[in-house]
């Protein structure tokens, strides 16, 4: 006997004690799949036969049901279940966690049962115990139907359980092998004009002989419609025409909409009330003729409920479907499929109140949906639902997968007035948005692991997750512009230079030893590091972005503090940028209303001024006059004693160290009266509207932000870089020498990117940047004397390991968040990235690398 099982399902082993249930549950199973009642009761008592212990057993074999079925695995039961009440229980679970379930049942002889049981020395229990359960067993075969099973496979001899096999037939609404490209259809309602107009805009084309529709599809791509094909619209039997051929030639997949299931019992001649259209599609039917018909009402009842596509990233159903639901079958399923849930409310139009499921919505999957028309595609919580009203006079709108674009095309007429008016003025703000005003404390803290595209699984240790919520609460600015926060960076390795910390053969070294064929080397500025979101005009910060007052942006810094304190600075700050953004052309060009840059603010005093007046000047004004009054205390008594002359030489290195390091950190702060007093030097052009531009070559930054640099140089600054061919030796010492001349002026030193943002190395991607900084600007990081001999080789033992794993790990993150922002995925998929930048930051590495 071939017994076939749906893939998802509760399996219950039914049969008295001796009958093979567990050797077959061996043969045919997985020992993860088989929970067996006497193994969760040796759990509980160290002994399978203590029926003291069964209740505990049974709440045991319960919870690891529960779990595995909340996960969507195959579970099988291996208990006698011969008695209907304990089967009921098993039931339940089956229907809460909308499983299908089966029964095999083991109806032996009950002497072979006795003759098995008699060889086990662990069952030497009373005859009558097997007696009554084969009564029970016959029993309960007459109603094992009635009690919901709807699969049953009955063994009655040995031969026949020696040889059954197993075979687990997928779920029809499985398609997770389908992966696409799909253009996903919005509720049609018998607009069949709307119809081909989209596909054509689709770049479909459509042809129609002899009363048949043909498709052909651009690219490979697949057709999904979500529903309500029929109804109201003049166009039904063209429409279904259709989208029946489209299905039958495995172009496309359809799932029914509430009105085509009425409309299909209509046909059947089921008593339904011809309201809301419908009246109108069986007059445009009947004048089909009757084979038509009955193709329709056989191609409607075929459809599946919902399905699940791309390996489960893609759900599609009528009115949406809940994450517990995807993938499952049942009648409550379907039922949420096609009508989602209501409140028992009705509005003031007498419609029903929808439970608002998606906002609740924390699945992985895309879900897409139609069935309660919207003025524009909505977006929420990881769904979209693209039943934009076409009938209605709206536009039939279609997703595009897995680009996540929509294309839409008006409606030609309005066919049918709605109860509820939804071609109302749209919000300032999406619902998205509007619910992203409060966040969900659990989605940021606890231990977390964060899958991104470069890296997967990071891992987001719990007490780093609250030292970033403790940073975010009390000074982050306004959430809704936290898109990005950049990573740190690593150094290059310890030169091997007898008197340098580090040098940029080391990072030549690197990269060419990742396989990085090319690098750009860009100056580095001594400023501090600044995030701008800059917007086209003020409307779009509240459009796009969800704040709650309009603006032009923001700036922050690497930690997502707000960088200035004076509202009228950020503001006049923001206006010179949007208009350099306009004058070079930006906008257009990317066509785009607001872009993200990673930029350098100065002066460094302009954030650090603290730092400066508690930590660097007190130290430098102090050891200068330290050092001062030893050198002239020393000159004087030289003059009376020998043997002085190594240490006043040495207090003359000190006093020299500590005046270079005086004038090092000098040359980064100047007075800030006006906004001219400011600089800033982009080097990113993160991301704008529909895309993040780590696709793009290094140089293209460059000549992107020169462009934005040169429509107002009196506040940007161009970066200085060049490009060094890591295989030509005469390319990497001129670069070498471009490092030496600026380091010599005291300037910070220089950043080694590969040319490619996002560069493949040995393992992985290899480091996004690595900074060699100049011998006399290190005097800041690692203090005055660091050159000292006996400093200097203590200071080369240093390890940049961990900091080039930190390095790696906040890249990914920071790339993700942008990425599922550009997607508009919900703001709490955005901020689970920048919060793991921000807590990464409290990992216990050397804040000097």
């Amino acid at each position: 006997m071939k017994i076939t099982l749906p893939e998802l399902s509760l399996v219950l082993l039914i049969g008295p004690s001796g009958s093979g249930k567990s050797s077959f549950g061996r043969k045919h199973f997985l020992p993860s799949e088989v929970v067996s009642s006497d193994f969760c009761r040796g759990l509980v008592s160290n002994n399978e036969n203590d029926q003291s212990a069964t209740g505990d057993a049974f709440d045991l074999l319960n919870t690891i049901l529960r779990k595995r079925l909340a996960r969507g695995l195959l579970t099988v039961v291996d208990a006698t279940n011969v008695q209907p009440e304990a089967r009921k229980s098993l039931l339940e679970l089956a229907h809460e966690f909308h499983v299908l379930p089966c029964a095999i049942v083991f109806d032996l002889p009950e002497k072979l049962c006795h003759e098995r049981n008699a060889l086990r020395p662990d069952r030497q229990f009373g005859p009558h115990v097997v007696r009554n359960q084969c009564q029970q067993l016959r029993r309960s075969l007459r109603g094992l139907e009635r009690e919901g099973i709807r699969h049953i496979f009955k063994l009655s001899t040995l031969e026949e359980v020696d040889a059954a096999t197993i075979e687990r037939q997928p779920l029809w609404n499985n398609r997770k092998s389908e992966h696409g490209p799909f253009d996903i259809i919005g509720d049609i309602h018998g607009c069949f004009d709307e119809l081909t107009d989209l596909l054509h805009q689709l770049g479909y084309s459509v042809a129609h002989e002899e009363g048949r529709y043909s498709v052909q599809s651009p690219a490979g791509r697949k057709l999904v419609f979500v529903g309500d094909l029929v109804d109201r619209g003049p166009g039904t039997p063209q429409v279904l025409k259709l989208v029946s051929s489209l299905v039958q030639s495995g172009q496309a997949f359809c799932v029914p909409g509430n009105h085509d299931v009425k409309l299909m019992r209509a046909l059947k001649g089921r008593s339904v009330q011809l309201t809301h259209g419908l009246a109108e599609s069986m007059q445009q039917l009947a004048a089909e003729p009757d084979a038509f018909r009955a193709e329709v009402v056989k191609f409607l009842d075929g459809l599946v409920s919902h399905y699940v596509f791309d390996d489960g990233n893609l759900v599609v159903a009528h009115a949406g479907l809940k994450e517990s639901m995807q993938g499952r079958g049942s009648g409550r399923v379907r039922e949420f499929a096609l009508y989602g849930e209501t409140t028992g409310e009705t509005d003031e139009f007498g419609l029903p109140v929808r439970y608002n499921w998606a906002a609740d919505y924390r699945g992985k999957a895309l879900v897409v949906y139609g069935h309660t028309p919207m003025p524009e595609p909505l977006w929420l919580n990881n769904t979209v639902n693209i039943d934009t009203g076409c009938v209605f006079g709206g536009e039939l709108t279609a997703l595009r997968y897995p680009e996540r674009e929509t294309v839409s095309v008006p409606a030609r007429l309005t066919y049918y007035e709605s109860k509820r008016p939804f071609l109302a003025n749209k919000a300032e703000r999406s619902v998205q948005q509007t619910l992203d005003d409060t966040l969900d404390l659990s989605d940021v803290t606890g231990k977390r692991l964060v899958d991104t595209r470069l890296l997967p699984r990071i891992t987001i240790r719990e007490e780093n997750a609250i030292a970033a919520l403790e940073v975010m609460s009390r000074f982050a600015v306004d959430p809704k512009w936290l898109i990005y926060l950049p990573p740190t960076m690593s150094p290059s390795e310890t030169s091997k230079h007898p008197h340098l910390l580090e040098h940029p053969q080391e990072a030549f070294a690197y990269y060419r030893s990742e396989g990085v064929p090319e690098v750009l080397c860009e100056q580095k500025h001594m400023g501090s590091r600044a995030i701008v979101v800059l917007c086209k005009a003020e409307t779009v910060s509240q459009s796009r972005f969800g704040v709650g007052q309009p603006a032009l942006g923001t700036v922050y810094t690497r930690t997502g503090r707000r960088f200035f304190a004076d509202d009228a600075v950020e503001s006049a700050f923001l206006v010179r940028l949007r208009d350099a953004a306009e004058a070079a052309g930006l906008w257009s060009e990317l066509a785009t209303d607001w872009i993200c840059l990673d930029c350098e603010l100065m002066p460094w005093s302009a954030k650090a001024q603290e730092l400066l007046r508690q930590q660097y000047a007190p130290v430098g004004s102090s050891a200068l006059q330290a050092l001062t009054a030893e050198q002239r205390i020393l000159a004087q008594a030289r003059e009376r004693t020998a043997g002085l002359d190594e240490l006043a030489d040495r207090t003359t290195q000190r006093l020299a160290a500590i005046e270079s390091y005086i004038r090092e950190y000098r040359q980064y702060c100047w007075p800030v009266n006006s906004l001219d007093d400011f600089k800033l030097a982009p080097f990113h052009l993160l991301a704008s509207e529909g895309a993040v531009h780590t696709d793009k070559r290094h140089t293209w930054h460059m000549e992107m932000l020169g462009k934005l640099c040169a429509a107002d140089a009196r506040l940007l600054l161009a970066t200085p870089f060049q490009i060094v061919d890591l295989n030509d030796t005469a390319s990497c010492e001129a670069a070498i020498a471009w490092w030496t001349d600026i380091t010599s002026t005291g300037r910070e030193g220089m950043v080694v990117k590969p040319l490619d943002f996002i560069a493949k190395g040995r393992r992985g991607f290899a480091q996004p940047a690595i900074k060699c900084r100049g011998p006399e600007y290190l005097r800041i990081i690692y203090g005055p004397e660091y050159l000292l001999p006996e400093n200097l080789e203590r200071l080369k033992a240093r390890n940049v390991g961990a900091k080039r794993s930190l390095a790696s790990r906040e890249f990914a993150l920071g790339v993700e968040a942008l990425e599922r922002f550009v997607r508009k995925e919900p703001l709490r998929r955005t901020h689970e990235c920048v919060f793991g930048v921000l807590a990464l930051e409290s990992e216990p590495v050397d804040p000097r690398l």
